[in-house]
């Protein structure tokens, strides 16, 4: 549940973001990037269970597919009412996705996800639940890429390459007409 957070939990995605809406996209409408870009749709039982046998004590997991990672990070940190802190360099985006939306004027981190989970996991845990999902085939990109702090209750922020902070708001709307 979202209102186990705490600050100092450590957020982790099990991997690249953005695939499946872009796949989806770029099938609809007729798009072609110069690559094959393909959804990541997947069965995510297995992966969760290889994260519970390191340990139960995982506070949220969550499917980022609507709105996607910006949309569930913002849902947890409202629910939880604290703030979220992510590190965009180490969000992984697929080379791919990241031309596509730029091509496109979309933020990667809005982009539906399929077959990926965002997990926030007590600081104690989080190198042993991190190796155990890069052990698993679905979570081989695990990527830990923020975590939930004090400051800025209910909101995210992304700290940016430049060293700059930028608001990740939940979407007005959606960026791409519902997919799933």
């Amino acid at each position: 549940r979202p209102q186990r957070v705490v600050p100092g939990d450590v957020v982790i995605v099990s991997g690249e973001i953005g695939l499946h809406g872009v796949a989806i996209m770029s099938v609809r409408e007729g798009l072609e990037f110069g690559v094959d870009i393909e959804s990541d749709c997947a069965a995510l039982g297995g992966l969760v269970q290889s994260m519970l046998a390191v340990t139960p004590d995982l506070h949220v997991l969550r499917d980022p597919t609507r709105g996607g990672l910006a949309a569930s990070l913002n849902e947890i940190a409202a629910a939880s009412g604290t703030g979220v802190v992510i590190h965009e360099g180490r969000v992984p985006v697929p080379e791919a996705v990241a031309n596509a939306c730029a091509i496109l004027g979309l933020d990667p981190l809005y982009v539906a996800n399929e077959g990926k989970l965002v997990a926030f996991v007590p600081r104690q845990h989080a190198e042993a639940v991190l190796d155990a999902m890069r052990a698993h085939p679905l979570g081989r990109g695990a990527a830990v890429i923020g975590e939930a702090v004090e400051a800025h209750p209910g909101m995210v922020v992304a700290r940016t390459g430049l060293g700059g902070t930028r608001v990740v708001d939940l979407p007005i709307g959606e960026q791409l007409p519902r997919i799933c």
